[in-house]
């Protein structure tokens, strides 16, 4: 079963790589690019151990809560395929 992970900064939190960028993208000709957000994208192949699907949506929330997201300023969502 793979998972894909992705990260984003909360609405509320600055992110100065994206602005940067968003100027880039404007420096290079690419008129009309409003605002840019950087996140994370994650593929996790996990290993047929016999788990239902529900742990296996139970470990990989855990992934995320635990080490791939900082949840104090972003936040995560999932999709499990296989």
């Amino acid at each position: 079963m793979k998972a894909v992970v992705v990260v984003e900064l909360k609405p509320s939190v600055l992110d100065p790589q994206g602005k940067a960028i968003q100027h880039s993208l404007s420096s290079l000709g690419f008129g009309g690019v409003e605002d840019v957000r950087v996140g994370k994208l994650f593929k996790i192949t996990l290993a047929d151990g016999g788990q239902s699907r529900d742990q296996v949506e139970s470990q990989v929330r855990q992934m995320c809560e635990r080490l791939l997201a900082n949840t104090v300023i972003e936040t995560f969502s999932y999709t499990l395929e296989g």
